[in-house]
């Protein structure tokens, strides 16, 4: 069963941008983490990242097509894409929501709100890079 980790803006900047919050770990090095945690679960694992919407709806409507299960952390498209809210609707296959920190304890209110969750098997944040790995063993366990 191949799972997507589908990474949304300015994750590509991991370990860079703000790693008080985010961490010291990079993109690069959590996708390699992410394919070997699907490998010791029975899952291949494809990770992306992009910085531009209209790619993330296009990598969500080919799961939706296909019926591959997603891992998504849409960032900052959480708290307001309808789009990526109507993306994650046609998804069949299991999606699991996945955020760094704890958005709910995050000061900005904007970042209280996710059009993601309605449509989440489940949602783990605030456990940083291994709230990836925790998303990988609930897939696992739930295909």
């Amino acid at each position: 069963m191949t799972v997507l980790i589908l990474n949304g803006p300015n994750l590509g900047r991991l370990g860079r941008r703000q790693p008080e919050i985010y961490g010291h770990t990079t993109h690069a090095e959590l996708a390699e983490r992410c394919q070997e945690w699907g490998r010791d679960l029975g899952l291949e694992v494809e990770v992306r990242q992009t910085n531009h919407e209209g790619e993330m709806l296009d990598w969500l409507n080919a799961a939706a097509d296909a019926g591959h299960p997603v891992v998504l952390n849409a960032a900052a498209w959480t708290h307001y894409s309808y789009a990526i809210f109507d993306a994650c609707a046609q998804l069949t296959a299991p999606l699991v929501e996945v955020h760094l920190s704890e958005p709910l304890q995050r000061p900005e209110e904007f970042r209280h709100t996710s059009v993601v969750t309605p449509h989440a098997a489940t949602v783990i944040a605030g456990h940083g890079v291994d709230g990836y790995r925790r998303a990988l063993e609930f897939l696992a366990g739930s295909l």
